[in-house]
């Protein structure tokens, strides 16, 4: 092949639709407080139903529904006061026809009542009488006990992240740990001679700090992984291939950051071709178009560009929601996004998706350009706008979903 061939290229669409490895992370179990944001490993079944009991949503007296109809502020219904249900108790008293009980909210619904009338249309017009100026239907004012979740019927689903209300959920059902996908270990390589750690104080004529794979670490943090930074490849001759072979066994997701020259790219693909199996080289997208997709023993392997900016735009296209599927979630949580006004026009080419950098000012998103070596076009955006790949451009002016970064 020659070097400046891609083959197998595809387009975004296609990669998200058709790269799909079987790989999952192992099952583990966690405790509650540690559960945020994990993806349960399956749907979570409630052990009993919830609440558990008939309670009232309101503040006032638990009534017999007929009691109370047609009351109204000229005619009020009166109804002799019975007792009162403490907080965190059961009833010791039961409602009888004529009768009440003063309710708390999220008291426990006493016997013979079927509605509870809120404390704003009643009255006390003397001791052990209530006055209700306005009738409730049967069911009024409280929740059946198994109005939140029936037993046995999910409290979370599988598949998704859980969220801060998941945890208060499973709380209620007296579910204190959980067992979820492990966070997918993410080996990170930075390959080229010209790249060098970033503790290093002083750079050669060529040299480049390696920044990208610190920033790609940040990524697979945000993205709920684990990263592990596995150091600089040099371009000699199989030594990437030695390496890939020597992460493959304790990797979820191997990504490698490939040096710029094309061949360094040659090499990246050599390397993962000799270990395991191409699935595309070549995106459409700008930037970020010589990116490699494959799998090694079982494990997905993603070959990025070597400037950082189309490194990292790929990653967030392609690798975040394909690190989501390993981790046991099938469809990622959406960005953040807002909508505002383009600055300018956006020229494309149709078959390509391309990812504009942007600022956003009071409702206006203005493109930021720049080479693909200068990551401070990433730092000064907020965020970006896609132009979808069947497009040729997108028009000044015209109102666009703008991806915020977090």
């Amino acid at each position: 092949m020659s070097g400046r061939e891609f083959f197998t290229t595809r387009t975004v669409a296609e990669a998200l639709a058709g790269f799909r490895p079987a790989h999952r992370t192992a099952v583990e179990t966690v405790p509650l407080s540690a559960a945020l944001h994990r993806v349960p490993a399956g749907d979570i079944p409630s052990p009993h139903a919830l609440p558990g009991f008939i309670k009232s949503t309101v503040d006032g007296f638990a009534v017999r529904a007929a009691d109370t109809y047609g009351a109204s502020d000229g005619l009020p219904s009166y109804l002799d006061l019975l007792g009162a249900v403490r907080m965190g108790a059961a009833p010791t008293v039961s409602v009888r026809p004529g009768g009440c009980v003063a309710m708390p909210t999220g008291g426990v619904l006493p016997e013979g009542a079927d509605a509870v009338v809120m404390v704003e249309f009643t009255a006390e017009t003397m001791p052990g009488t209530i006055e209700v100026t306005r009738p409730v239907a049967p069911g009024g004012g409280l929740v059946r006990a198994d109005d939140d979740v029936a037993a046995g019927a999910p409290l979370v689903a599988g598949a998704r992240p859980l969220r801060a209300p998941d945890l208060g959920l499973l709380a209620a059902a007296g579910v204190v740990s959980v067992s979820v996908h492990a966070r997918p270990r993410v080996v990170i390589i930075s390959t080229g001679d010209e790249v060098v750690p970033p503790e290093t104080s002083s750079l050669s004529a060529g040299q480049v700090r390696d920044a990208t794979a610190s920033a790609l670490a940040g990524l697979v943090l945000d993205a709920g992984g684990e990263p592990v930074v596995a150091g600089i490849v040099s371009d000699e001759p199989g030594a990437l291939k030695d390496k890939l072979t020597s992460v493959l066994p304790g990797a979820d997701l191997v990504v490698v950051s490939a040096g710029s020259s094309v061949g360094a790219r040659d090499e990246t693909a050599g390397a993962v071709a000799a270990v395991g199996e191409v699935w595309c080289h070549g995106l459409a997208i700008k930037p970020g178009k010589p990116t490699l997709l494959a799998e090694c023993a079982g494990v997905p392997v993603i070959g990025l560009p070597g400037n950082p900016l189309s490194a990292l735009v790929v990653f967030g296209q392609i690798g975040i929601p394909l690190l989501w599927r390993l981790g046991g979630c099938e469809i990622p949580p959406a960005r953040p996004s807002t909508r505002a006004r383009l600055s300018r026009d956006l020229a494309s080419a149709a078959g390509r998706l391309d990812v504009v950098q942007v600022r956003v000012r009071d409702g206006v998103a203005e493109p930021l350009f720049g080479p693909s070596a200068l990551l401070s076009v990433l730092t000064r955006a907020d965020g970006y706008v896609v132009v979808p790949e069947p497009a040729t451009g997108l028009d000044g002016g015209l109102d666009v979903d703008v991806t915020l970064y977090a």
